[in-house]
């Protein structure tokens, strides 16, 4: 197998060595506990996946917030014709004698925001929470059809 070495600090790498880890980061080293915080509030954030369909009917959101509580998550309309979902992801109260491999759920606020358009009946919001799926249903106002008149033809 062939070596190449690496033009960054004379490190070598096997690039034809799939469980190599000797690999490269230039990010190593620059993170600091302040970005780790702000990282993770972020992820929370970007990680909560909300769909968003329009029915004849209805306006429907789901949400996936697997492991949290309805208790923990805020459904609010503000401004009128802005849904907000919101709530916070607790993390795991450590024991001291616990030791963690690996760490990859997200924990922190998440914060979503829709303005929902004109036909929205923003009075008569639902919602509700299955399997960890939260169901934000906001009806549609009935489109008013214009009225044809037919005119008779004289002559």
């Amino acid at each position: 197998m062939a070596l190449i070495p690496s033009i960054f600090g004379g490190r070598r790498s096997n690039v034809f060595d799939p469980f190599s880890h000797d690999i490269w980061d230039p990010f190593q080293g620059l993170s600091s506990a302040l970005a780790n915080a702000r990282d993770q509030e972020t992820a929370a954030i970007a990680n909560t996946r909300i769909d968003w369909k329009e029915t004849p009917e209805a306006h429907v959101f789901k949400a996936d917030l697997p492991g949290l509580k309805k208790e923990e998550i805020k459904v609010e309309v503000e401004d009128g014709r802005v849904l907000q979902i919101s709530g916070e992801r607790s993390k795991e109260q450590e024991e001291k004698t616990d030791t963690w491999h690996r760490v990859e759920r997200s924990v922190g606020k998440f914060h979503r925001r829709f303005r929902l358009p004109e036909n929205a009946k923003v009075d008569q919001v639902t919602a509700s929470m299955e399997n960890g799926v939260l169901t934000v249903t906001v009806p549609k106002k009935e489109e008013k059809k214009p009225e044809v008149k037919a005119i008779d033809i004289s002559g």
